[in-house]
């Protein structure tokens, strides 16, 4: 009985050489970092990303707009995802009246 099953992902060409040299680099497979991640994922229940890199030019723009939108007020915040769509299918609906 085979205890695997096949995975069939679209990655960039360069981005799947590098990480298999990178897999091999550190004495892994690339099935088996795939499957590491994923049982990580599983026992998580969540998915986190780390950058290592310096924060580009944009990134550190749109950072600087998100702490002046803080401070003038512009910011909308919400407790629980529903109270967000509730938001903004009252928005959506002033936005149609305005129309009309």
């Amino acid at each position: 009985m085979n205890n695997t099953a096949v995975i069939n992902v679209k990655v960039n060409p360069e981005l799947k050489a590098q990480a298999q040299n990178l897999a091999e680099e550190l004495g892994f497979s690339l099935s088996s970092l795939v499957n590491a991640c994923l049982k990580q994922i599983v026992r998580s229940g969540s998915v986190s990303f780390s950058v290592s890199e310096e924060p580009t030019e944009y990134m550190l723009k749109a950072l600087k707009e998100s702490k002046a939108d803080i401070k003038a007020g512009r910011v909308v915040s919400f407790e629980r995802g529903k109270d967000a769509l509730e938001y903004l299918d009252k928005l959506i609906d002033n936005d149609k009246k305005h129309k009309n």
